[in-house]
């Protein structure tokens, strides 16, 4: 690879000290490499301004941790070029290189010696009254939650138009195979090679005897109905993507879940199976 582009978490690489490091190494051995600037935050670019971005970039490298690569990659998902992970933070399950193996990781990206595997992602769109409020794409999940008070919420699910289960619970998790070791693993949801194309329900809490995962084709559509509830109680849900991105809904909204058009490539520099980096990554093997 020729062309980098650099993506900086500012909050974990203060000063852009790491940033620079990578910057300066890659031109020292001939490259050209980009290191983002500020940009004032809008509708369709929260966190990197996708127009900043050469069209003749080969690389980006996200400069943070897994929640700094999933940002980058909903801003960036139309540009299809492939992201890597350089981890500031703690776990990195999704990025690849760490700071003690940086010099020899972009030694193997200048020699592209590496892997890029394409990774699904979801499109949610929410529907008040026949009419789109809002559309937004997730590389890990849709979650759906209550907003405000500790009570259940009441709603129901549709698959391709058809009804599946009404659900009293604190909320219900759609993920993809990549968002299948985050929140879904911790509710109790399968985990799921990351190079599947397939979807996973997993309820939170739900009130009811029957709280078990469904695991759904990639070619099928989610349709969540918010009810009101028993009690007559009205109040917000919270439809989040990747935990971070928010849209507030109300009793009588829908929310439409697929695969996304768009697709996040991801650079994978070692040879381990998904499984050996599940278990060096979660502590299996202590």
């Amino acid at each position: 690879m020729e062309r980098f582009y650099i993506v900086t978490n500012k909050a974990k690489d203060r000063n852009h000290l790491e940033s620079d490091r990578i910057k300066n190494y890659l031109e020292a051995q001939g490259k050209f490499c980009i290191l983002e600037e500020g940009h004032s935050v809008s509708k369709k670019y929260r966190y990197t301004d996708a127009t900043q971005i050469p069209k003749d970039i080969e690389c980006i490298l996200v400069i943070g941790g897994d929640g700094t690569l999933i940002q980058a990659a909903r801003d960036l998902a139309e540009l299809e070029i492939p992201l890597i992970g350089v981890n500031l933070g703690t776990l990195g399950y999704l990025t690849e290189v760490e700071r003690e193996n940086l010099y020899p990781s972009l030694d193997k990206l200048i020699r592209d010696e590496c892997q890029i595997e394409e990774r699904m992602m979801l499109e949610g769109t929410v529907i008040r009254e026949g009419k789109e409020v809002s559309t937004m794409v997730a590389l890990n999940d849709v979650v759906f939650s209550r907003s405000g008070a500790l009570r259940v919420i009441d709603f129901k699910i549709y698959l391709n138009g058809k009804f599946l289960n009404f659900y009293s619970a604190d909320g219900i998790i759609i993920a993809t195979p990549t968002g299948s070791t985050g929140y879904n693993m911790s509710a109790g949801g399968p985990i799921v090679s990351p190079d599947a194309k397939l979807m996973v329900m997993t309820p939170i809490c739900a009130h009811t005897l029957n709280n078990r995962s469904i695991v759904l084709s990639g070619k099928d559509k989610i349709t969540l109905e918010f009810c009101q509830d028993r009690s007559g109680y009205c109040k917000e849900r919270l439809i989040s993507f990747d935990g971070d991105n928010a849209v507030y809904a109300e009793v009588g909204d829908t929310v439409e879940i697929r695969r996304s058009k768009r697709f996040t490539k991801i650079i994978r520099l070692n040879k381990m199976s998904f499984l050996e980096v599940l278990r060096d990554k979660m502590g299996g093997g202590k």
